[in-house]
């Protein structure tokens, strides 16, 4: 992907700059199952957990206190309180990890293009981008919760674009989710690369598709 004429990058949080293209899902799914024999109900569990903390956390709220809430409202759905502080401890480490190295390449990137990160997220992604020190390296952070509107809505990208003063065709979206983040970027004419751990074809047969985030700077050359 040649970067010439790109001014600005978007970027999802949850499974991008936390993990290596998993999904919240799928991270706390493994864990869980660690802690037990899996629940065939596990989605459902798990987005009734992830409903229930939008709009309605403190917008200061902290990262570890974030997945703290999520991995208790799991654990107390599938009948298993007493496995919550051990997986919410186990995500949090692993997501600081990755969130502090994906630091170090947003402030690679930011001094050749404006940053946004546009995150499905429970009203508090500001509070979380400073204390995980990604903050620094952003020109904007736009939560769904806030903008009430959610990827693929055009709405919370037009938001993002509007706060960082470009137009969808000098911008690249980078996420894992391809329903969410590659398809809701392409119906604004976004160029987009895919994060993704697994098997599967991107949206776009020219799509860039990449397995860290750390890879991101040599994809946009």
């Amino acid at each position: 992907m040649s970067r010439d004429g790109v001014r600005a990058l978007l970027l999802d949080f949850g499974g991008t700059l936390d993990a290596d293209g998993i999904a919240w899902k799928e991270r706390f799914r493994r864990l869980f199952e660690e802690e037990a024999a899996p629940a065939d109900d596990f989605d459902r569990v798990f987005y009734a957990a992830d409903d229930a903390l939008v709009g309605s956390i403190p917008r200061d709220l902290s990262f570890g206190d974030t997945v703290a809430r999520l991995a208790s409202g799991i654990a107390e759905r599938l009948g298993r309180p007493a496995s919550a502080q051990r997986v919410g401890s186990r995500f949090l480490a692993s997501a600081r990890a990755h969130l502090a190295r994906s630091a170090g390449v947003l402030a690679e990137l930011h001094g050749r293009y404006r940053l946004g990160i546009v995150s499905n997220f429970y009203g508090n992604l500001e509070a979380v981008c400073r204390e995980t020190g990604l903050a620094a390296h952003l020109d904007a952070a736009i939560d769904s919760a806030v903008v009430k509107a959610e990827k693929p809505d055009r709405r919370i990208f037009e938001a993002a674009l509007a706060t960082l003063g470009v137009g969808p065709r000098k911008a690249v979206f980078v996420g894992d989710s391809r329903p969410r983040d590659m398809e809701g970027a392409r119906a604004l004419g976004m160029r987009h690369v895919w994060m993704h751990a697994g098997d599967g074809e991107p949206c776009c047969p020219d799509d860039s598709v990449i397995r860290s985030f750390s890879e991101l700077p040599g994809v946009l050359g």
